[in-house]
């Protein structure tokens, strides 16, 4: 990849010599608020993005019991896939930083947005609109996808979102489109040997918001990853930054001793930088990633179930299984296919 400009300035980053330029320059210029990211036409301009939609109270935590449970899937019309056509363009809540999944190709004139995500907003859109480019990107925070779908800024987040009980509470989830783990990223020569005794004293990174975070505060086997301000004179949001990829550089930079963070997320980082690696034989948990909607959008939700039951369809041949060729086979290799879909019962 064409290192940025100013990549000499960069010579702290302790001589790790594969530490590819899209990594820092993606993660140090992204936005901490919404920002707009344009397909063909530009901006978002005036566009009202509200679903019309009744939010449904959310469910009490003891009555999830199957959070990966979604909506029949449904090609039915209703008021916020009306909203969307009369709009002409699907906003979707993605990432530009995340390598494989969400990103701003640099070696591409345009920095054209890329990705296993990306691929699905698009095939979202051509089943609604009739037009796979028919899409206005907001690139989102970690920490703002629940919020931007509360505040009506995406239709929908397709995000390497995990589903969750807590988050099912919050947002109305799809069917799972993939499947990962945490895992604990850390440099080669680490003595770091995964989610264990071996993260004792070290200090780790976490997204805000993220499920690697929730994992750390109900077990961190003795690491720091809560921000602190003492000798070590760690800067405020060191450890527990907005956007996942922030983790990578603070790693790079030599500020952090191990990130733990979804495994699929972690492959791509290893891919961009060969002086780190996943740690531990295998994700200590397992969890799904699911397209986000806001609650009481239950027609959207819907038909994006429609749009995964087609794109799993055809074996080998089928769209999921070429988008996971394309963008994910390299660093994840051996995945057969898609997740089952689960289906509520009322």
């Amino acid at each position: 990849m064409t290192r940025p400009k100013g990549w000499a300035a960069r010579g702290r980053l302790r001589g790790w010599g594969g530490v590819t330029g899209m990594a820092v320059a993606c993660a140090v210029t992204a936005s901490l608020t919404l920002l707009p990211l344009a397909h063909g036409e530009g901006t978002l301009g005036g566009l009202h993005t509200g679903q019309g939609a009744t939010s449904a109270v959310p469910a009490k935590a003891e009555e999830c019991k199957d959070p990966e449970a979604s909506l029949p899937a449904s090609s039915a019309d209703g008021p916020s896939i009306e909203k969307i056509r009369k709009r002409g363009k699907l906003i979707a809540g993605v990432d530009q930083n995340s390598f494989r999944w969400g990103y701003r190709n640099p070696e591409a004139e345009s920095g054209t947005l890329e990705g296993f995500d990306i691929d699905l907003v698009r095939a979202i859109a051509e089943n609604i609109l009739g037009d796979r480019d028919a899409v206005i990107f907001r690139a989102i925070p970690t920490n703002q996808r629940i919020s931007a779908l509360e505040n009506d800024k995406v239709d929908v987040v397709v995000r390497t979102m995990t589903i969750n009980c807590k988050r099912a509470g919050q947002v109305a989830f799809s069917t799972a489109y993939f499947q990962a783990g945490q895992q604990v990223l850390a440099p080669k020569k680490s003595t770091i040997t995964g989610y264990d005794e071996s993260l004792k004293g070290k200090r780790v990174c976490t997204a805000e918001g993220s499920t690697a975070y929730d994992a750390l505060n109900e077990k961190s086997f003795g690491a720091v990853f809560e921000d602190v301000h003492d000798d070590t004179e760690l800067d405020e949001d060191q450890l527990t930054v907005p956007n996942q990829l922030d983790c990578l550089v603070r790693l790079q930079l030599g500020e952090v001793d191990a990130v733990v963070t979804d495994n699929a997320l972690a492959a791509g980082q290893a891919a961009q930088d060969p002086a780190v690696e996943l740690k531990g034989d295998k994700p200590f948990t397992t969890e799904y990633y699911g397209v986000a909607a806001k609650l009481g959008a239950d027609d959207l939700v819907a038909r994006v179930n429609q749009v995964l039951a087609e794109y799993r369809q055809g074996g080998a041949a089928s769209p999921w299984m070429t988008s996971y060729r394309t963008w994910l086979a390299e660093g994840l290799p051996g995945i057969k296919g898609p997740p089952a879909p689960k289906y509520r019962s009322n």
